[in-house]
């Protein structure tokens, strides 16, 4: 990766190259440990001085990146503001990180507008449960927020950044994805999807125009200081990101406010409306790259608030992504229950002891055990989470228990996909993608920002 290189920022945290690993020298040059490497289109664990795969630390990339933890204060008022309980993935640490969180709390409690934003890269015919994640949490937050949001199909980047898929390929995989997509059950009052290729090109005009102004605000030191890239990058990937980035603003879908679509100029009270960006914590590059310019646009933008997931552990245990071009990493959700149980029965890295007698007199860990893990994921009882985790840790609770219980809880979630999956027809899906006004209503029972001393005076 290229050195970083200066931005016009100083407020924002270093660039992805910064925090991208490189060999680290030992006194044994044939043994080298390496660093974990997280950034958009690669993802790899940091391995010891013996080659050992080691977890992700994602403590230390918020620590690097600048990011803020989710604390406890945090769900607290998330809870006192929105009335709801915080969904299971943010009480139990699988959305750790945050950008603004708090300030689109501000938001929501004062009334003001803002939407979602969230996306997916389609590269592949079918979603695993690692994609469909950050979609079922975003749900929740649309719910919760009563908020419109957008899905941004990248169809462009993924035949840009994989050599042997081509632009149809990718297109077909972004109409797949968007069905899957569908099926988890967004509101289609206030849910916009859509395709890179067709929506930018055709219907996205100020999109278009919003990408164009941001590109001239965005020198190339810093994307190559932001992605890595060099002399030899094709001239497509080092464009792509402006059209990630500008779909943070508002003014990138005309349609959603009642905007004419057609206009040569772009709305200025809508300029001002924020985003909250549900996504994997190697998403955050593009995201920095929008905080340190939009203000230089020329209707402001505010900064867009992130809210980061960790990565869903692959089968084979700490330290593995699932993977949509590894088949046994994870469970996909076209999967048959006996593909279901198989792949966990038998790809599942266990936490246990190796025979039975072990297990019963020094207990499993259920922090490495990879089907705890899924079931906590997936299980809303945190009761019953705490009496598996209990259980298997004194021994009375055995691996292969922990695996069957795991393989109902998988098998339900994608036969419930699957069932909903099968009645998104082509019409609904030229519904969802369809550029129109949504419809919401935000919060019932705004509450007035405080008038300070001086006005009330």
């Amino acid at each position: 990766m290229a050195e970083k290189q200066p931005t016009t920022s100083t407020s924002e945290p270093p660039s992805v190259a910064a925090l991208s690993l490189a060999e680290t020298a030992t006194e044994d040059p044939k043994k080298a440990a390496v660093e974990q490497e997280i950034n958009p289109w690669d993802v790899n664990a940091a391995t010891d001085e013996n080659g050992n795969v080691l977890a992700f630390d994602y403590e230390a990339v918020s620590r690097k990146w600048n990011t803020k933890l989710i604390d406890d204060a945090l769900l607290e008022r998330f809870e006192r503001v929105t009335g709801a309980k915080p969904h299971r993935w943010l009480r139990r640490g699988l959305f750790f990180s945050h950008r603004d969180l708090d300030l689109i709390l501000n938001y929501y409690e004062q009334g003001r507008p803002f939407f979602l934003y969230t996306g997916r890269g389609p590269s592949s015919d079918s979603m695993h449960v690692g994609h469909t994640v950050p979609f079922e949490f975003t749900k929740w937050l649309q719910d919760v927020f009563d908020v419109p949001l957008v899905i941004m199909l990248t169809d462009d980047e993924k035949a840009l950044f994989k050599e042997n898929l081509t632009f149809e390929e990718t297109m077909q995989c972004a109409r797949d994805n968007a069905k899957d997509i569908i099926a988890i059950g967004f509101d289609l009052k206030k849910t916009f999807i859509y395709s890179d290729l067709k929506f930018i090109g055709y219907n996205g005009g100020h999109m278009m125009l919003n990408a164009w102004e941001f590109s001239k605000l965005v020198t190339f030191n810093q994307v190559r200081g932001a992605f890595g890239f060099d002399g030899s990058t094709n001239t497509g990937r080092i464009f792509f990101p402006m059209f990630q980035c500008v779909a943070a603003f508002a003014t990138s879908y005309p349609e959603i406010w009642g905007d004419d679509p057609n206009s040569d100029f772009r709305n200025k009270k809508t300029a001002q409306i924020p985003c909250l960006i549900p996504c994997g914590i190697d998403q955050d590059p593009y995201f920095r790259l929008v905080r340190e310019n939009s203000h230089r646009m020329k209707h402001p933008v505010p900064k867009p608030a992130l809210i980061h997931s960790k990565f869903l552990t692959s089968l084979q245990g700490a330290g593995g992504k699932m993977s949509a071009s590894i088949p046994n990493s994870a469970i996909f959700m076209s999967d048959t229950p006996k593909q279901i149980q198989k792949k966990i029965n038998s790809h599942a890295f266990s936490g246990g002891q190796e025979t039975v007698e072990l297990h019963r007199e020094k207990g499993g860990n259920p922090d490495i055990d990879v089907a705890y893990q899924y079931i906590t994921y997936f299980e809303e009882d945190d009761e019953k989470i705490k009496k598996l985790r209990d259980g298997y840790k004194a021994g009375e609770i055995l691996t292969g228990e922990m695996k069957k219980e795991c393989i109902r809880l998988m098998q339900e979630y994608v036969k419930g996909f699957q069932e909903r999956r099968a009645k998104v027809t082509d019409e609904i899906l030229k519904s969802y993608m369809a550029p129109r006004k949504l419809e919401w209503k935000g919060n019932p029972n705004p509450k007035k920002p405080e008038k300070k001393e001086a006005e009330k005076k």
